[in-house]
């Protein structure tokens, strides 16, 4: 039976074989850290000029340094970020490994996919925030700016709002993954999320109302369409959840 071995583990093998994994978790962290912070100091990817170009369209003088050691967090920040993302995989391998033989079989099935997708779904977010939602973001700033004033932006505040943005769009698109778990433990039914579908569009266009505040309709709906179908998608896969659990149960009743 599945879950039989990690019963059978002595609570101090436990601990040695977390200790273990935890160390190869913080190694592949270092070395991811290590190399995208020479990348980023040598130069070969210039994250400052990337993340800033958003905004170098409503700029009347480039942005500005108010301490000497902003450039440097932005570039160490940078780093520690891409080395947990190029890291990942071994962070994965290693919860994974952690926890499987504590799992049942239609466990495991929920769970690797559920981690694919919750790491896909989040880079998505991030992506569609900083290719689309930044810049009318942006624009939409800028058009608030007067000639008898003097705006100022600095690299820290610049760098705090990117990054802030990108990381609530990646959180927002983990919602399919929620309701999937959510689903799969039994605690939210199909039949409820359909039964609110009209209160989800407008949970969803008051959302892209809130973090996008465009001033064209045509904005606040092509931000709205795709988080309502997430929401739908969500519907789908607990649907799906809820099938299967219903067939397994009927095989394990018969």
């Amino acid at each position: 039976m599945a879950g039989s071995n990690a019963g059978e583990m002595p609570f101090l093998d436990h601990l040695e074989e977390l200790r273990w994994r935890l160390f190869r978790c913080a190694l592949a962290i270092a070395a991811g850290v290590i190399v995208a912070f020479t990348l980023l100091y040598t130069k070969r990817v210039d994250i400052v000029g990337i993340l800033a170009a958003p905004i170098q369209p409503y700029l009347k003088q480039p942005l500005m340094v108010t301490h000497v050691g902003d450039l440097f967090d932005i570039v160490m920040n940078a780093s520690i970020t891409l080395g947990v993302i190029a890291a990942s995989p071994v962070i994965v391998w290693q919860v994974w490994g952690f926890l499987s033989p504590a799992l049942y079989g239609h466990e495991k099935k929920v769970v690797i996919p559920a981690l694919v997708a919750a790491a896909l779904l989040f880079l998505a977010g991030m992506a569609l925030a900083f290719e689309y939602v930044l810049p009318v973001t942006l624009a939409f700033y800028a058009s608030f700016e007067s000639e008898s004033v003097n705006t100022m932006q600095t690299v820290d505040g610049y760098f705090s709002f990117v990054t802030s943005m990108c990381l609530a769009f990646g959180a927002i698109f983990e919602l399919p993954v929620v309701i999937a778990l959510l689903s799969a433990l039994g605690i939210v039914q199909p039949e409820f999320l359909s039964r609110f579908r009209r209160h989800a569009f407008v949970g969803c266009l008051i959302a892209a109302a809130l973090i996008t505040p465009g001033s064209d309709p045509t904005s606040l709906t092509l931000l709205t369409i795709p988080l309502y179908m997430l929401y739908e998608a969500s519907i789908t896969v607990s649907r799906l959840i809820a099938r299967r659990r219903e067939h397994r149960l009927a095989a394990e009743v018969a």
